[in-house]
């Protein structure tokens, strides 16, 4: 076993030292991709098959912390377990560029450095990443760099570069047919009005047959994940856009447009006061993944503007979000986020059809939506 496997066993299963801060509230929110998924064009099969996918995602990270373990930890467990699933687009299963190659993407961000690792500096926030092809989880390989300021002290990586760090710290390479799957490859095909086949790679060992419910994607994958010790982590995976051009860099990796987490202090002084007295913190802290059309993210701001919305304005994560959801729609952007602040309160606002989305909380009981007007069940 490499030392990188070792650590991250430790990590995951780790029962810090008690704080005077430490609440047995945690929360963990993920979505799937958002997009123009129809439910009428849909089938009750479908529609079951990723409310199954979504809440085996949210039973792995609630398994880590339940245990006392990492937010981050339980953000990159929901998501890798996505990335494994053919239906949404990360990891295996994501979507081809014009090229007709997977370029992928992902990200990882902290309010406050994981409690068990005391050496990463408080200034490191997150880490993203780019135009992976060889990592059959992104996510793992963002949360190792994220680790490993020494040999990746930037905020984000691309490529080969990237991959070659994350191959010494312990973590497996693919070959470039691990991520096909025939559903995206026709899809992909379709999209440029050439036609389905030949396969570039035999039908048999293509993954999921599946249709799935987004046709000609731009949405991600992500979880927000609140832990015992009031830390916030956001996580993002994608193969980004449907035939987008070959080298595009999207919102996931870039820090402040799809992906933020942060935390600062409580401006009045009755409320410092109030926490003190109580045993409570005095910091208030969020943590937000985006998922759509990642353009219209990066233009705006949006991640970082929601944080910003709550800090300087005093609006709630649930105004916030709308707020800048909201924003995108009226710049012509599509998607929607899920957000999460350090008293647990989930957003989870969208301004197209359909986002597949999840919440799990101390009761372990997985809920799960997909279209806009659903409920979570």
């Amino acid at each position: 076993m490499s030392s990188a496997t070792l650590a991250e066993k430790q990590s995951l299963l780790a029962h810090n030292k008690p704080s005077k801060h430490r609440s047995d509230r945690y929360v963990l929110v993920i979505h799937g991709g958002a997009g123009t998924m129809s439910k009428k064009n849909s089938t009750p099969e479908q529609r079951a098959k990723y409310k199954a996918a979504l809440s085996k995602a949210l039973q792995a990270g609630h398994a880590v912390l339940s245990e006392g373990g990492e937010a981050m930890d339980a953000a990159v467990a929901a998501v890798s377990t996505m990335e494994d699933c053919p239906l949404f687009n990360s990891g295996k299963g994501a979507v081809f560029n014009v090229a007709g190659k997977n370029e992928l993407e992902t990200s990882i961000m902290l309010s406050k450095p994981p409690a068990s690792h005391p050496h990463i500096p408080s200034s490191r926030r997150g880490f993203g990443l780019t135009l992976l092809t060889h990592v059959p989880n992104p996510s793992k390989l963002a949360r190792a760099l994220y680790l490993a300021p020494t040999a990746a002290p930037h905020t984000m990586l691309s490529g080969a570069a990237a991959e070659h760090i994350g191959e010494e710290l312990g973590l497996e390479l693919v070959d470039e047919s691990y991520f096909f799957t025939e559903a995206r490859w026709k899809e992909h095909r379709r999209g440029l009005g050439l036609p389905e086949e030949p396969l570039p790679y035999p039908a048999e060992g293509s993954g999921s047959l599946d249709i799935p419910l987004d046709q000609l994607p731009t949405g991600t994958v992500g979880a927000v994940a609140l832990d015992v010790r009031g830390c916030i982590s956001a996580v993002t995976s994608t193969g980004g856009r449907t035939n987008k051009l070959v080298g595009r860099i999207g919102d996931t990796p870039s820090m402040a447009a799809g992906f933020w987490a942060e935390e600062w202090p409580v401006k009045s002084k009755i409320r410092r006061a109030w926490a003190r007295l109580t045993g409570k913190s005095d910091k208030l802290a969020v943590g937000v993944s985006g998922t759509g059309d990642g353009d219209y993210f990066i233009r705006l701001a949006t991640a970082s503007t929601i944080g910003r919305r709550m800090r300087y304005l005093g609006e709630s994560v649930t105004r916030a979000s709308k707020e800048c959801v909201e924003e995108l729609r009226l710049d012509g952007g599509i998607g929607g986020v899920i957000a999460l602040d350090n008293k647990g309160h989930v957003a989870m606002p969208l301004n197209c059809s359909g986002m597949y989305r999840g919440v799990i909380r101390k009761d372990g009981v997985p809920k799960t939506a997909i279209f806009d007007d659903d409920e979570l069940d």
